[in-house]
């Protein structure tokens, strides 16, 4: 599902190939795909003439900004949405959504006066397009994470190590695939509470966050981590047997020999 390495793949491939293109025509079918308020005729009547200038990313968050400074688009690939420009989809297949190349399911898109066209196809419906989104909702940027950051965003939380990490308001761009990672090379338990991790282990996780982005953005996604999905694979680390749980309302993998 996609991650920020994945929203990233994505974002590259609206900046190579959806600039500078005059729009002719929007596809917005999915009421539901809208939201805070935008509308088919909405994106028409933004879109229509205008351009996309710049394809930027907080989080998961994409925004593509246009040749009217009014106008910004916001886009998210929820679980299973994928970018295709011109037939060209970003990143590897995903592994946990079909990658079937089924119309009906672009939710959103745009042709192009030259005859090409952006969609995004969300097999799931978990994603949205939005007029003008509220950048400012979304915490720093996980790839760009200082530990000052880090730390603020940890404060004295109360809630689970891995609950916190997935807040998208404190840090944006973490999922469940790369929280389970970055705290499995941590050796920080998902359910300890930040109040309880120190300095050192706090710069320990900063240090275990950008190893974990740059490492698995070099093998292809988030689903490249070392830490198995599976209790039938013991901890690659000290072979111990891995528990699962639900925190934070998210099935959970980690190693209680070594995550403390």
């Amino acid at each position: 599902m996609p991650e920020i390495l994945e929203v990233e793949a994505a974002r590259k491939v609206l900046e190579a190939r959806a600039l500078d293109r005059e729009i002719v025509k929007v596809h917005a079918p999915d009421t539901w795909f809208m939201k805070r308020g935008t509308t088919a005729p909405a994106l028409r009547h933004a879109l229509v003439g205008n351009a996309f200038t710049a394809a930027r990313r907080r989080g998961k968050q994409i925004v593509l900004d246009t040749r009217d400074p009014d106008v910004r688009v916001g886009v998210h690939l929820g679980m299973s949405g994928r970018v295709l420009v011109d037939d060209e989809e970003a990143g590897d297949p995903l592994v946990y959504a079909s990658n079937r190349r089924t119309p009906r399911w672009h939710r959103f898109g745009v042709h192009f006066a030259d005859g090409g066209d952006f969609m995004l196809r969300d097999p799931r419906r978990l994603g949205a397009v939005e007029l003008d989104p509220d950048e400012s909702r979304l915490g720093p940027d996980a790839m760009t994470l200082s530990f000052a950051e880090l730390d603020r965003a940890l404060a004295q939380r109360t809630a689970p190590i891995k609950a916190v990490l997935m807040d998208q308001h404190r840090i944006a761009g973490l999922g469940n695939l790369l929280v389970d990672e970055v705290l499995w090379r941590a050796g920080i338990a998902p359910a300890r509470t930040p109040s309880a991790i120190d300095t050192d282990e706090r710069r320990v996780l900063h240090k275990s966050i950008r190893t974990a982005l740059r490492t698995l953005d070099r093998r292809g996604g988030s689903h490249t981590g070392d830490m198995p999905r599976t209790l039938d694979r013991p901890c690659p680390r000290d072979s111990s047997p891995l528990q699962r749980a639900k925190i934070g309302g998210r099935t959970t993998y980690w190693c209680p020999a070594h995550q403390h």
